[in-house]
């Protein structure tokens, strides 16, 4: 159902079952794919290409030009996947042309109320951004990555996959797969060992984790030593193949 106090722009495509509420904005170049959710007061602008089964809560704005400053009106793009809830006052700009011209959001994540996701952003599926967190521009986020409220990250940062930052983090280097991290800047504090057994990770697999952040952060090597000593584990266990894929693709440095 879409409210008739609501403004949608005839040229955007609203997919059956959309819910929009009153005194929303839908403008063109905007398309919603079936079963989402949009509250009241909140601003759709394009091109934004939004799935299904979201529900996005009053306040927010979703789709607007970035606050770069290089940015010049180009026709960049906001992608959104499915089952995504985007809580009140959340702000999710589009990409720029200095990158690949698209901001990406995955599927199943939650965002809390209040969290900007800046332009040319990737966040993965099944995350978690919680109140006040800010992704700066061309941050990437990795999947199950949960980011305590007012998770500060620096352009460019990557934080990977099962990654989890305390309340009030300033991210300023990569956080590898798997790392939890606290503290301004942030500082590597184990690994999320609650997190994988939730998610299904094998006992053994999880130890061989813990020992591989070890070999890198305990044992007083360099960042190359490490790597070559974790090679023929990750040759065997997955865990920690991603674990040193999120450090070879890192590109600001890791925590450590």
């Amino acid at each position: 159902m879409i409210d008739p106090r609501a403004v949608i722009d005839p040229a955007a495509k609203i997919a059956e079952g959309v819910e929009i509420g009153p005194f929303s904005i839908v403008g063109p170049d905007v398309e919603i794919g079936e079963g989402t959710v949009v509250g009241p007061h909140v601003v759709i602008k394009g091109p934004t290409t939004i799935g299904k089964n979201n529900r996005i809560f009053q306040f927010s704005t979703i789709g607007e030009e970035c606050q770069d400053k290089k940015y010049a009106g180009e026709p960049t793009t906001l992608v959104i996947g499915d089952n995504n809830v985007i809580r009140e006052a959340c702000t999710f700009h589009r990409g720029t042309v200095q990158d690949k011209g698209t901001t990406i959001v995955g599927s199943d994540n939650l965002f809390m109320v209040n969290v900007h996701v800046a332009h040319d952003a990737v966040i993965g599926d099944h995350c978690i951004l919680a109140n006040d967190t800010n992704v700066a521009g061309h941050v990437h986020v990795g999947d199950w990555a949960i980011l305590g409220g007012s998770t500060q990250v620096h352009q460019f940062c990557m934080i990977g996959a099962h990654a989890m930052c305390g309340a009030g983090t300033v991210v300023l280097k990569d956080i590898p797969a798997f790392v939890m991290a606290q503290g301004y800047p942030a500082q590597p504090h184990g690994i999320n060992s609650e997190g994988l057994k939730r998610r299904g990770f094998e006992k053994d697999s999880i130890m061989r984790i813990r020992a591989a952040y070890k070999t890198i952060y305990r044992q007083n090597l360099t960042l190359a030593e490490a790597k070559e000593a974790l090679a023929p584990v990750a040759a065997e266990d997955a865990g920690v193949a991603m674990l040193l894929e999120s450090i070879e693709a890192a590109s600001r440095g890791i925590i450590r």
